[in-house]
């Protein structure tokens, strides 16, 4: 029987050769009619036999795009045809409402690498891409997604690329970024102060490399100098790895004295030169979204990383786009690739600001006219359990939502200080934004608002309600209490902990009750103390503490962050440590000055954060006693550790729930370290008493609670050496261990905790 069917299709149908499938399989299946994009998705309208209309429908599920996710499909029928002649693909459709969902940046796929290289008219086509890969999110200015709503449609198709954007046979069939040698962007090498000194108009085979940009880079990499890079989301500052003045020199430049740099490897054998690599790692490595994974360094390696990176981590990550592999050609197989930014800033991501601001940082200056609408750093993960582990959520993630089970009302939430992120929610869908970084400037707020702006005006979503961290003095907070104020809705304020622990539940689809353990730097408690080493039980609704890590007192407050040698004085002298103890391990003045603080209790605020712990520690095992970025302490004692099994002295104390009580640990740690004992053993029998101890803890609240699942989050647990330990000392006590996987266990992913207990309130008070 004839019938005709309209079918709307939600999700990521926009931007990934969605219209030209499609269109193929039309032909299959005998149908006529059309299909456009619109602010919804994809409208399909079709005639024919309504059994090949209904088989049509089934094979979307199965035989969709790559890159393409299918949320919803409604299909309503009728017997009144129109008389459709063929099938075509007609003008996207706009209408007030927006629901479509937009696919990330991804990397350069394997015909087109493969034609890259190919004499044609995209040899060495330095923007290179189809409807299989290249860029997305960060040139999209808005739905549905045409050509007219990103950033190429600067750029006028010439006739051969129209010819292609419109042959159902063709692999660049409606794809939007298409372009080639004659008229799609163009590549420039500009030297240290802005001068042009090459730039391309068309490629060809027998191109002089005098205009080549990409062979005046590489030429300047080789010598020793560093480059700026533009890539899809902002620009990179390359430079040479096997040179360590190279990083040296970079580092002064950048007033980026210890933190480590990424670093771009050609391929996957040549990390395997440098890093210890597992299957699961090299997929990620290699699957097309191409983060940053951090990976072990090989013990056996020519290459000197030390000052690429101080721990036993690298973070690598391979070429994404056409100008990364033609920067990789014959002699060069690893460079530093790491964010070009002013300290504390956010990436840059426009021309003029790149040229004015890495002067004097960059020698010289590889740049394209294909402007970046939305700024998108790299994203960064470990490898655990098979997958990405994330620590920072971005390129080639974002803005891929979080799908729940359950409908929810529309709410932004606001996160954190540093590590800033946000989230939005419309039906059963949470979109977690990229990157922001630390909101310690009026640049990295500016660009937190305007990307919460973004994100609203791409997916229509008009907030019913704000939800922020429970710290007054946030930049976050005070914006979502100003914007709550402002448009009359309401206000959530999350404690820290339990938004942590509600992201690790939304990140594992867990409903209920659950028991928490979050460990982190700092998040301000309901008792007006400092928090971070944290016991919970509860769920979305309410949170109750369970337990908690002893306080400890910082002389001069956030000032330990950085003077790690505070807190490591603090801890000895609270922890009854012999002066002489604390005289052979710091400097008497040291000594002398954090005692009268703590004596008079100037400035000496509580905290129960395990980050200070972890500070604390470094300093007394003479690791790291002044750091220069944030974690420092933390991080160099995890590279410290050798394997081991000592569990050291410790108490737990039950007084108005668990204490655990780090003063006999202290005592031991700094005793034994004053006689000599060696670093390594003393740093791990560390972590493993804390994790004997929060296994001991879990269970006694498992016991009193009746509950048997535990989720882990906070920015500890971005420490692999307690990862590889405590889930399993957990599960042998038959506890459940979730861990994340789909946001980051740190400030960043708080968003998403936040968003998820806001609902449940606003749930509760209907």
């Amino acid at each position: 029987m004839l019938k005709r069917a309209n079918i709307r299709v939600n999700g990521i149908v926009q931007g990934v050769g969605f219209r030209p499938f499609i269109h193929k399989q039309i032909d299959e299946h005998e149908l006529k009619g059309w299909i456009r994009n619109t602010s919804l998705g994809a409208e399909i309208e079709l005639e024919g036999e309504e059994s090949s209309i209904d088989s049509f429908i089934g094979e979307l599920w199965t035989r969709s795009p790559r890159l393409s996710l299918i949320t919803s499909v409604r299909a309503e029928k009728t017997d009144e045809l129109a008389g459709y002649k063929d099938f075509r693909i007609i003008e996207s459709s706009e209408s007030e409402k927006k629901n479509t969902l937009i696919s990330p940046d991804v990397s350069i796929c394997d015909e087109c690498l493969e034609e890259l290289y190919t004499p044609g008219r995209r040899y060495r086509y330095p923007f290179i891409n189809c409807t299989n890969c290249g860029p997305r999110f960060t040139i999209i200015r808005d739905v549905p997604y045409d050509r007219r709503q990103t950033t190429m449609g600067a750029f006028d198709m010439c006739p051969d690329c129209v010819k292609e954007y419109t042959d159902i046979n063709d692999r660049r069939y409606h794809a939007e970024p298409t372009g080639c040698n004659i008229c799609g962007p163009v590549l420039k090498f500009l030297g240290p102060e802005g001068e042009v000194l090459a730039e391309e108009t068309a490629v060809s085979p027998q191109m002089s490399l005098e205009r080549d940009p990409v062979e005046w880079a590489r030429r300047w990499l080789l010598e020793g100098r560093i480059v700026a890079v533009k890539g899809l989301g902002g620009y990179h500052l390359a430079g040479r790895i096997d040179d360590p003045q190279i990083a040296r020199t970079l580092r002064a430049r950048k007033h980026r004295d210890e933190k480590p740099f990424a670093i771009m490897c050609r391929d996957a054998e040549t990390v395997r030169e440098l890093c210890l690599v597992s299957e699961d790692e090299e997929r990620v490595l290699t699957g097309h979204r191409r983060p940053i994974v951090l990976l072990r360094k090989r013990p056996d390696r020519d290459t000197d990383l030390s000052e690429i990176s101080e721990n036993g981590y690298v973070g690598v990550m391979l070429p994404y786009t056409p100008v990364h592999y033609m920067l990789f050609e014959k002699d060069l197989d690893a460079l530093i690739m790491t964010s070009a930014n002013l300290s504390d800033l956010p990436i840059i991501y426009k021309d003029e600001d790149a040229v004015r601001d890495l002067r004097g940082i960059a020698d010289g200056f590889l740049v394209n006219n294909r402007e970046i609408h939305v700024r998108c750093d790299d994203s960064l993960c470990y490898v655990f359990d098979g997958a990405e582990y994330p620590v920072r959520r971005s390129r080639g993630f974002v803005p891929y939502p979080i799908i729940l089970g359950g409908e929810l009302p529309g709410i932004l939430a606001c996160g954190a200080e540093q590590k800033a992120s946000f989230c939005l929610s419309k039906g059963n869908y949470v979109f977690p934004s990229q990157h922001i970084g630390d909101m310690k400037n009026v640049e990295t707020f500016e660009n937190y608002q305007g990307q919460i702006g973004h994100f609203e005006r791409l997916f229509d979503i008009e907030p019913e309600a704000l939800a922020c961290d429970l710290h007054p003095d946030y930049i976050s907070s005070e914006y979502a209490a100003v914007r709550a104020r402002r448009q009359g809705i309401p206000l959530f304020r999350i404690q820290h902990h339990h938004a942590h622990m509600a992201a690790c539940m939304a990140d594992n689809d867990l409903a209920g009750e659950v028991i928490g353990i979050v460990w982190d730097g700092v998040g301000y408690g309901e008792d007006g103390a400092s928090w971070g080493g944290e016991f919970l039980s509860g769920g979305y609704s309410h949170c109750r503490r369970k337990g908690h890590l002893a306080y400890m007192r910082l002389p001069g407050g956030d000032l330990v962050t950085r003077e790690l040698w505070r807190m490591g004085l603090s801890l000895l002298i609270d922890s009854g440590a012999d002066e002489s103890i604390c005289g052979a391990l710091f400097p008497g003045e040291q000594v002398r000055v954090v005692k009268s603080q703590l004596s008079l209790g100037i400035n000496t605020p509580r905290s129960s954060g395990m980050g200070r712990l972890f500070d604390g520690v470094a300093a007394i095992l003479g690791i790291k006693r002044e750091a220069s970025y944030e974690g420092q302490g933390a991080i160099l004692l995890e590279a410290a550790a050798t394997a081991s099994d000592r569990v050291l002295e410790y108490d737990i104390i039950n007084e108005d729930g668990y204490i655990l009580d780090w003063k006999p640990m202290t005592r031991q740690i700094a005793q034994e370290s004053a006689s000599g004992a060696d670093v390594s053993e003393l740093a791990a029998a560390f972590m493993n008493t804390l994790v004997d101890a929060a296994a001991e803890m879990a269970g006694r609240i498992a016991a009193d609670t009746g509950l048997d699942r535990v989720v882990l989050s906070g920015g500890t647990f971005n420490n692999m050496y307690l990862m590889e330990r405590l889930p399993s000392a957990l599960e042998k006590r038959g506890l459940k261990v979730y861990h994340h996987h789909r946001v980051s266990c740190g400030d960043e992913g708080l968003s998403l905790g936040q968003l998820m207990i806001a609902a449940s309130l606003m749930k509760k008070d209907l």
